[in-house]
């Protein structure tokens, strides 16, 4: 995927406006409920200043449909922009690029239409499949203050308004921690990432390692003042 002509555009600088304390806790429970979700970094200081990317300083990988033709030949159905970008305001830099998504076992008639079209979920029913790309922010440096308003509450929300359910899937009483009946493969596309799992241990993941999560409660953090890309294909599944 490093041919696919992605690219990290320079940041632009511009100042975070003042956080303000939130029902349930003050600033510092916020940030670090917002660091941890979905990968938002730790809130530690950095060499140097890092802020977060958002989608419109990046191009959108493009994705190519095959399908077939009236006479049975395969055909390319489309190469655009991936149909379906997801920006979440609340946590600045987390984008979700939706590529495409099957319920059940797929017909291969190469006839279906897109199914981005009609919109995106969080994750696939039993036998399902859900392929997308996530790009995650940068370790949040010292100071860093969220959106004014912002609560934990309200990001998940958020998350499951623009990709229904998401939100759903994670743990109150353990920002960024989540779960969910999916077996989900994995790489690192661009910068790094490392994986926590219930008992506390990690691993740290480099551009090209690779995961299979089983189903397992797990959270996401980017340790470096740069955004990091992810590819994910999530198979749906059945606790046992």
């Amino acid at each position: 995927m490093g041919r696919l002509g992605w690219h990290w555009w320079p940041r632009r600088t511009a100042k975070s406006p003042d956080a303000e304390r939130f029902e349930g806790g003050d600033r510092r429970h916020l940030l670090q409920a917002l660091s941890a979700l979905i990968g938002g970094g730790a809130l530690a200081a950095t060499s140097s200043p890092a802020e977060a990317k958002d989608a419109s300083e990046l191009p959108p990988p493009k994705r190519a449909l095959t399908g077939r033709d009236e006479a049975g030949k395969s055909v390319f159905k489309s190469f655009d922009v991936t149909s379906k970008v997801v920006e979440i305001d609340s946590n600045p830099g987390l984008t979700f690029y939706e590529l495409y998504m099957t319920e059940g076992v797929p017909r291969l008639t190469g006839q279906e239409p897109d199914p981005m079209l009609q919109g995106t979920k969080a994750f696939p029913g039993p036998g399902g499949t859900m392929f997308r790309l996530i790009s995650y922010p940068p370790k949040r440096p010292e100071g860093y203050k969220p959106p004014a308003g912002v609560t934990f509450e309200s990001a998940l929300q958020e998350m499951s308004d623009k990709v229904p359910r998401m939100g759903d899937h994670f743990d109150r009483s353990a920002p960024g921690m989540h779960t969910t009946d999916t077996i989900d493969y994995g790489v690192v596309v661009r910068g790094e990432m490392t994986l926590e799992l219930d008992d506390g241990q990690k691993v740290h993941l480099r551009q090209g390692d690779c995961i299979v999560q089983n189903g397992t409660r797990h959270r996401w953090r980017n340790p470096l003042p740069e955004p990091c890309l992810m590819a994910f294909i999530s198979i749906g599944g059945q606790r046992g």
